[in-house]
């Protein structure tokens, strides 16, 4: 089981959930990854507080580095 922040309205840290999320089986033209580092900037102060809207429920740190652990099958076009 994967541990995400994530957050269901705006405002200030006290909005932040820390809680588990199950992952599944990559969709077509996904991958699955192992985050070994996520970074968190100030830009991530501005999705949580609606200076940048985001649809919600949203997570932090939209910039990340890992190692792919599934590819999803290419489907027939």
């Amino acid at each position: 089981m994967a541990k995400v922040v994530r957050m269901y309205e705006t405002g200030g840290p006290e909005v932040l959930r820390y809680e588990d999320m199950e992952v599944g089986d990559p969709g077509p033209g996904q991958v699955r990854i192992r985050h070994v580092a996520v970074g968190l900037n100030y830009a991530d102060t501005y999705f949580r507080n609606g200076t940048y809207p985001v649809p919600l429920p949203a997570g932090m740190g939209v910039e990340a580095a890992g190692v792919v652990q599934a590819v999803a099958p290419v489907s027939a076009m």
